[in-house]
């Protein structure tokens, strides 16, 4: 049977209350019974006895604090390591505990010990053991059930005390004896018949009321390092362990004492639960997922919006021209042209394209044919205008030396000679005079040798990648090239007005010769419309010419060029291997001017390309006009579509000129505007968002 103790305000309103399962018994003793009472010295230090001897309060003073509510539930306070181990030390004396300390903390109370009186004192600590905490608040073993019936009696009995008015016995209104002397010596033992007088009969337990909210309690503070400290009874079966928080006033990470469990940090989303007094979520794949995105979400935004403005930001790619594929044209018929049956022969109608070659293009001897491109170094060293005849030339010794050769064509001239540029390029092309060559080149480079590297500079820069010169004139049989080589020359030549104007002549009167110079281009003067260019004849180059004509074509000249070498006459000298390459030459002469005809390639309006933005954007590019352009039966021309030498914009109206289209090759090529089809717009945001590169 368990016994149930309730302290009040004072001593004299001690009161027990009898459970319910068994009968009411007498208190254990009385206030002055246990004032009178001394505690023996081996069972308490002095130095506590001493602590806990205050004066005890009077009767009226009681009375007026019955109809108080106990100050365990007015002012409560946070217990101590000091309280709990004087609660123990009563305890230990027969000193009946605070009820609801015994009862949380699974013990039962004991009965008041019958050797010796207590101290007036004592209340004082019955008072401050009333506000000890549970220690079921605290932790402690006994059942969360017990504790809660047990406080609503302990409510209903101070009710039930300050309501019932008592008179006091003969015993309680005994004064007070004087406090018990300090120090450790003896305090004078109680009467026994003062002790049972002191006993009242049991009274009846008044009605239960309704308990008042217990407040709530701090816990205990751990025991001090090195102590024990008290054990924790065991936790029945179904109460739960309770939570282990970290006290007020220290850090989380505060070492646990002796007894308690270690406490070691969780993960993050576990702490921040704990201070924000929330449960961690379960742990699920979709909130994994969340959280990822939480997460990353903001950083992928971040880097994307970079990215939107980096390429909004990077400049636009120029926009550039592109050939429409279906732009094309075929002229119809059927033509061949008329080549030698030997030696090797090509030709071609500047401005819309080559007619082929004829012959194994293989580097021969190319005789005086060497001499246009003396003609040409010196015209790009020496530029010459139409009408102007340049520089004076004062001929040296060597060049007269050279007149006397009889076995070379030569012009007779005397050192000490001047002639001008214009002049001395007439006796080079005209008459094709060796010594002439020679004197050019010592006036230009210093020396025929470093002519001849002069030579063969041009030469590669107009890719003639088949032929060497070793001398200006040609007479010497290593200066070796192909007619393919060589028509690349003539074209190049022939875009200068001085040069074309020489060639074409048949002959001229230079002052300070004897005699007129006569041109050995018989064809000048029996094939029409041819325009020169040059001949050449040795026994080990055969007959040689490089020639050009012209053929009108719908009111245009087409200027026709082609070269023939190694052309031989059997048993003939040079002079019958040159007939039969003018022979052969006429022949192809004849042949390409009677297949030239002229057709309308490009029809205005007619789609022949488009503007590329570079980002996939496309405009239509048409023709502005009909283009019409000269060719032979067969002839697919090449067509070239450019920018005109203005940059293409990013924007334009329709109908804006932005190119040019080019029918053929050459100088001579046949040419048209082209305009945008539509508007001509930028890039849209898409378009610029994934480009690369």
């Amino acid at each position: 049977m368990k016994e149930l103790s309730v302290t009040g305000e004072s001593p004299d309103e001690s009161k027990q209350v009898q459970s319910s399962t068994g009968p009411t018994q007498a208190p254990p003793e009385t206030e002055e019974a246990s004032e009178a009472e001394a505690p023996s010295e081996t069972e308490e230090p002095s130095g506590q006895k001493a602590a806990q001897a205050p004066q005890a309060p009077s009767a009226p003073k009681a009375k007026a604090k019955a109809g108080a509510s106990p100050a365990w539930a007015a002012a409560p306070r946070p217990s101590t390591a000091d309280d709990a181990r004087a609660g123990d030390a009563r305890a230990g004396d027969g000193i009946p505990a605070d009820p609801r300390r015994s009862l949380s903390a699974g013990t039962t109370a004991r009965k008041p010990a019958s050797d010796g009186a207590k101290a007036p004192a004592e209340s004082e600590s019955r008072e401050s053991e009333s506000r000890q905490t549970p220690r079921w608040a605290a932790g402690g073993t006994d059942s969360a059930a017990e504790a809660t019936a047990v406080l609503p009696a302990l409510g209903a009995a101070a009710d039930a005390g300050a309501d019932t008015a008592r008179t006091p016995t003969t015993e309680e209104k005994r004064p007070a004896p004087a406090a018990a002397p300090s120090g450790d010596g003896p305090r004078p033992a109680a009467k026994e018949p003062d002790r049972q007088a002191a006993v009242k009969p049991a009274q009846a337990p008044p009605p239960v009321r309704e308990a008042a909210p217990v407040p709530p309690v701090a816990p205990p503070r751990p025991p001090a390092a090195g102590s024990s400290g008290p054990k924790a009874a065991e936790r029945p079966t179904g109460v739960p362990r309770p939570v282990i928080t970290a006290r007020p006033g220290t850090a989380p990470g505060t070492p646990p004492g002796p007894g308690q469990p270690e406490q070691r940090p969780g993960p993050p989303i576990d702490l921040l639960a704990q201070l924000t007094n929330t449960p961690a979520p379960p742990r699920t794949p979709a909130r994994a997922v969340a959280r990822r995105f939480k997460i990353w979400g903001p950083l992928t935004g971040v880097l994307a919006v970079g990215v939107v403005t980096a390429q909004m930001m990077r400049p636009l790619p120029q926009p550039t021209l592109t050939l429409e594929g279906s732009a094309s044209y075929t002229f119809q018929g059927g033509f061949s042209v008329p080549w030698p049956d030997h030696g090797q022969s090509a030709a071609k109608v500047v401005g819309a394209g080559s007619l082929g070659t004829s012959g194994e293009q293989k580097p021969v001897p190319t005789a005086s044919v060497a001499k246009v491109m003396t003609a040409y170094v010196i015209l790009k060293g020496h530029p010459l205008k139409k009408g102007e005849s340049g520089e004076q030339i004062t001929l040296d010794a060597q060049a007269e030396a050279d007149s006397a050769k009889k076995d070379e064509s030569r012009v007779p001239l005397k050192a000490g000679q001047r002639f001008t540029q214009e002049q001395m390029l007439q006796m080079l092309m005209i008459p094709s005079g060796n010594n002439v060559a020679r004197q050019l080149a010592r006036w230009d480079a210093g020396s025929e040798d470093a002519f001849a590297e002069k030579m063969n500079k041009v030469a590669r820069e107009l890719g003639m990648k088949d032929t060497v010169y070793t001398d200006p004139s040609g007479f010497l049989e290593s200066t070796r090239s192909t007619a393919a080589d060589q028509l690349k020359l003539a074209e190049a030549v022939m875009q200068n007005d001085v040069f074309r104007q020489v060639v074409r002549m048949p002959s001229a009167t230079i002052p300070g010769l004897e005699k007129p110079i006569y041109n050995n281009n018989a064809l000048l003067t029996t094939q029409p419309g041819t325009a020169g260019i040059k001949t050449g004849s040795t026994t080990p180059a055969g007959g040689a010419l490089m020639w050009a004509a012209y053929r009108t074509v719908d009111g245009k000249d087409q200027l026709i060029l082609g070269v023939t070498m190694d052309q031989r006459s059997p048993g003939g000298d040079s002079n019958a291997h040159l007939k039969r390459a003018l022979d052969n030459t006429q022949k192809v002469i004849a042949g390409i001017r009677d297949g030239l005809v002229s057709a309308t390639v490009v029809k205005k309006g007619q789609v022949v390309g488009y503007v590329d933005d570079g980002l996939d954007g496309r405009t239509p590019l048409v023709a502005t006009a009909d283009l019409k352009s000269a060719g032979w039966p067969g002839l697919k021309p090449t067509f070239t579509l450019a920018d005109g030498g203005r940059a293409v914009p990013h924007e334009a109206k329709a109908g804006t000129e932005v190119g040019v289209l080019t029918v053929g090759d050459g100088p001579g090529a046949a040419k048209v505007p082209v305009a945008l089809q539509k508007d001509l717009s930028e890039p849209g945001f898409g378009s610029k968002l994934v480009r690369l590169g």
